[in-house]
């Protein structure tokens, strides 16, 4: 399924397979998430996007071959596909453990092919190993909601409460992260949306109303998974002293004007940016142990746009995820 240019339909589109270059590895796609980075990118809100682009990057697959030079895998071997998908390995955030904020680095879904397709190419560096435990549907959201979800989350993982700001496909894992740890969670979603909140209870959270709604108590820590601006002033609104806002998302609209009183008190509000094959590492290797389980709903390959047009409307579940 292709991107011909931002917000088109995509375009079925058949050809031949791809081939691995130095240092690549083929994949056959058995499952692929749709996240709301893939909204940005079909939608336009993301700058300069490969174009022809097959979107997504969370991709679930076999290995069929590997470039020169590309024997960490072997065929048949289960393997993940994430955003990041290149990185230069010198610059000064490459050298400082900070790949994520590489210039030069390259996202699959974006700037690289991704996996809304039958077959994938991934250099085998950015390839992570996969947890035997999920099914293929079930771990393709672990490969980003699940991931920029513990890289938000990982800054307050030792408080004692969490809010959680649009209860899609992150923060349903990261309110499992957080339950783990002996968090108390609020969540948050759309005004109105009874069925996200009954999910959220469902998953442990303590309390679950709308995004303008006071929790029982303030909290020490926000996620902000929605990418409404209005909410950085809103979440800061009930953090108490001390406490910290995350951006979790790659865009979120304007952040309205709000006063100082918000911020005083030593509240801090941050964003988190891509994230680390360290990341992945460290998260694959806690989900299991939680264990975090990912609510999926699938479609098949050919109605790709129909999963994007329902994670628009936030008429998800969980996450969305495309089955070939």
């Amino acid at each position: 399924m292709v991107l011909t240019a931002p917000g088109h339909p995509l375009a079925a589109t058949d050809g031949p397979d791809p081939r691995p270059g130095p240092g690549q590895v083929l994949l056959e796609v058995k499952a692929c998430g749709v996240c709301r980075t893939d909204l940005h990118v079909v939608d336009g809100e993301l700058p300069e996007p490969k174009l022809p682009l097959v979107p997504g990057h969370e991709v679930v697959g076999r290995v069929l071959a590997a470039g020169p030079g590309a024997d960490r895998f072997r065929p048949g071997d289960r393997v993940g596909i994430p955003w990041l998908g290149w990185t230069c390995g010198t610059c000064p955030f490459c050298a400082s453990g900070r790949e994520n904020l590489c210039e030069r680095a390259r996202f699959t879904g974006y700037t690289l092919d991704g996996g809304y397709a039958d077959r994938a190419l991934a250099h085998q560096d950015y390839v992570l190993s996969l947890p035997a435990s999920y099914g293929d549907a079930e771990a393709a959201p672990l490969l980003c909601a699940g991931l920029i979800g513990y890289r938000a989350w990982k800054p307050v993982r030792e408080v004692r409460r969490v809010g959680l700001y649009g209860f899609g496909a992150a923060a349903h894992i990261v309110a499992q992260l957080a339950r783990h740890a002996g968090q108390e969670v609020f969540a948050f979603s759309r005004p109105g949306d009874r069925e996200a909140q009954a999910f959220a209870r469902s998953l442990g959270a303590a309390w679950a109303g709308s995004s303008g709604e006071a929790p029982p108590r303030p909290m020490e820590a926000a996620i902000l998974f929605a990418p409404a601006g209005e909410l950085v002033p809103e979440s800061l609104r009930r953090v108490e002293r001390g406490g910290t806002v995350v951006c979790a998302g790659i865009h979120m609209s304007d952040i309205p004007s709000f006063p100082y009183a918000l911020l005083w008190g030593e509240r801090t509000v941050r964003s988190v940016a891509n994230l680390t094959r360290r990341d992945g590492a460290e998260f694959l290797d806690l989900a299991p142990r939680v264990p975090v389980r990912a609510e999926v709903t699938p479609y098949p390959l050919g109605r790709a746009d129909d999963a994007l047009a329902d994670l628009r409307r936030g008429r998800v579940r969980g996450a969305a995820v495309l089955v070939p």
